[in-house]
């Protein structure tokens, strides 16, 4: 399935390879804030601050179409237990150029939307 080495790269927690795994134009949907990201290295930070803030995080299931693919996951952060789906849409050349991720109940994704704002504002001091 094209999805495999996306799962292969999340499980490792191992996006090194991204340029071979995301279009330069993908876009990135977020559970979290409304407006899209943009770009490949947009999801490239974001995937980094990702695998911070997710805890034994596992996919448990995976379903794949033409050019669609659907992978659900557990993950916890700190003490929230959650659940979430990766959507990916894939171009003609197997990169993936949209990926939307759903993430419930509402207090794991408060939990995911606080520890990633935190993370994401000490990138930003720091840069």
């Amino acid at each position: 399935m094209r999805s495999d080495r996306f799962r292969a790269a999340a499980e490792a927690k191992d996006f090194e390879r991204a340029d071979d795994l995301f279009a330069d134009e993908v876009v990135f949907r977020s559970p979290v804030v409304y407006k899209p990201y943009e770009g490949r290295d947009a999801l490239k930070l974001l995937l980094g601050a990702v695998l911070q803030v997710f805890e034994d995080f596992r996919y448990i299931e995976q379903v794949e179409t033409d050019d669609c693919a659907v992978l659900m996951f557990e993950a916890r952060v700190g003490e929230k237990q959650l659940q979430g789906v990766d959507v990916l849409r894939f171009g003609a050349d197997d990169r993936i150029v949209e990926m939307v991720v759903m993430v419930r109940p509402m207090s794991g994704m408060q939990a995911l939307a606080e520890r990633m704002r935190r993370l994401l504002e000490t990138a930003e001091a720091g840069a």
